[in-house]
């Protein structure tokens, strides 16, 4: 399990408990969270193999997840249980991930220094192997890098107007946006929406 997905100890052991669940209902886990504070909270981003997960997923995802959870019982405190897509500015938490986003423009931030720097920002360049591939700016020319993906500590898509565009081009190719709404959505984002 990668601590991507599932960072602390708990966030873990709720993973072990929840990925059959989804993956018996033709998902897979994008991420789980474990969120103390005043409202804890257990967070649960999940997809479809091929990407994309609607509303009426989410319902049937939390419903089996909690039935489980109240089994198992691995949080001792009540808690809210929320289930929901990965968005648009997605982190990425697993290999396949930064094939499937390659030429989009990502954060990532490694646990320990390289090169003296934490964080990158640049385009993404696929995988290799165990590596995932960004190119970044070195003193004013791109250059690719390979930083090994058991290094990193968290990486997120940037949200650009290109990857609103691909995203919301994709779902209604796929059928899961309403045309009139996309035409609206692509209207204000290139600028053209009247005032």
């Amino acid at each position: 399990m990668s601590d991507l997905v599932a960072k602390a100890t708990l966030d873990r052991r709720l993973a072990e408990i929840i990925t059959p669940v989804i993956e018996d209902l033709g998902f897979e886990l994008v991420r789980v969270r474990f969120m103390g504070g005043k409202t804890k909270t257990v967070q649960i981003m999940a997809e479809r193999p091929d990407g994309g997960i609607e509303v009426d997923d989410c319902a049937e995802i939390s419903t089996a997840v909690s039935a489980t959870l109240d089994v198992e019982d691995p949080v001792e405190d009540a808690y809210t249980l929320e289930v929901s897509s990965p968005g648009i500015d997605r982190p990425l938490t697993r290999l396949k991930d930064f094939e499937m986003w390659e030429g989009y423009e990502a954060k990532i931030e490694t646990t320990d220094l390289i090169d003296g720097r934490r964080r990158f920002k640049g385009l993404l360049q696929g995988t290799e192997g165990d590596e995932v591939l960004i190119e970044i700016e070195v003193e004013g020319a791109p250059v690719t890098i390979g930083l090994k993906f058991d290094w990193l500590a968290d990486a997120k898509l940037v949200l650009t107007d290109e990857l609103i565009r691909d995203v919301l081009r994709a779902r209604k190719d796929a059928g899961a946006v309403d045309e009139a709404q996309f035409d609206e959505i692509e209207t204000i984002i290139d600028g053209d929406e009247e005032t």
